[in-house]
């Protein structure tokens, strides 16, 4: 049954089924570090907010390198543990800049870090059942969503361990994953 409660923390929850949903950010690092086997990311926005972007879209020259250090560290470390992680984008084309800053900073970032990457074109994606966010799987056993406002400044997440809604959003990764193609092979249109 559905309510509203506080957790051990004093947070306040919204339960739905065998889901926990936490209403407040929980810190993608405690996430991905007790993460053994996989964590996937699939992306569905043209535009986040991203004060790196800003820069880049001012024209001035963007080392990916200090600006994403944190990041860059937390993703290597999975990564060298055996952690394999994934990274799908869902994207309009024509890119929007947003998209076009994130596909010229990503094999600096993300595949140096050791993320695999890959590109659909949202037209690709017209027949496939796709959650209403962004999110983050752990070892197939919890997911993280993203909630954005309009201009992509992030409002929040959830952390759902509902089997059944953690394989929904697991079998939408591996369907976009089979269509994608890989950051090297991908020509934006």
């Amino acid at each position: 049954m559905a309510g509203r409660r506080k957790d051990g923390a004093g947070r306040f929850c919204q339960t739905r089924g065998a889901g926990t949903q936490m209403m407040h950010m929980v810190p993608f690092c405690e996430l991905l570090s007790g993460c053994e086997r996989s964590a996937f990311h699939l992306e569905m926005r043209d535009r986040y907010g991203d004060p790196v972007y800003e820069e880049w879209r001012a024209g001035r020259p963007v080392d990916t390198c200090p600006a994403y250090r944190d990041w860059y560290a937390l993703i290597s470390a999975a990564v060298a543990r055996g952690v394999k992680v994934r990274r799908a984008r869902v994207v309009s084309e024509p890119f929007s800049d947003y998209v076009r800053f994130e596909y010229e900073v990503t094999p600096a970032l993300n595949i140096a870090a050791g993320e695999r990457v890959r590109w659909l074109p949202r037209r690709s994606a017209s027949d496939l059942l796709l959650p209403g966010n962004d999110f983050w799987v752990f070892d197939h056993r919890l997911v993280r969503f993203h909630h954005f406002d309009g201009n992509g400044e992030q409002l929040g997440t959830e952390v759902n361990e509902d089997p059944v809604v953690v394989r929904l959003c697991a079998r939408a990764f591996k369907q976009v994953w089979a269509r994608a193609v890989d950051h090297r092979s991908y020509q934006p249109a």
